[in-house]
């Protein structure tokens, strides 16, 4: 029975931490109506682009309240960089709305979209 334990025990915990590693991906997808990463970047985009800047506002909240939730799943299946990407964008984001800068605002959104497509992989 020891035997087994001490073989048994470091197996699962490296398989425990294999799995923690390679789940950001899966963590990253909506658990709720209200985690949507990708849905919010487009809501923002289409507000932008109808130049509808307190609706934009209305959804960069959102998007940030969405970023809370799934960033606080994914920490620690991501790569950190991504992480800071997504968040630095979206900071960005939040100053090219207040500024009602529609290219700042188009060019932040995408690139946050595409940080989200790197997020766990």
């Amino acid at each position: 029975m020891r035997r087994f334990l001490i073989i048994a025990i470091p197996i699962v915990t490296l398989l425990l931490f294999f799995i923690i590693m390679i789940s950001g991906n899966i963590l990253k997808k909506p658990l709720g109506k209200d985690d949507n990463i990708p849905r919010s970047i487009h809501d923002i985009i289409d507000a932008v682009d109808n130049e509808a800047w307190d609706e934009a506002d209305g959804k960069l909240r959102g998007l940030e309240g969405a970023w809370e939730k799934v960033v606080f799943r994914a920490q620690f299946g991501s790569e950190r960089e991504e992480i800071k990407n997504i968040t630095t964008s979206i900071a960005r984001l939040k100053g090219a709305i207040k500024a009602e800068d529609k290219a700042g605002a188009l060019m932040e959104s995408y690139e946050a979209f595409n940080h989200w497509l790197e997020l766990g992989n």
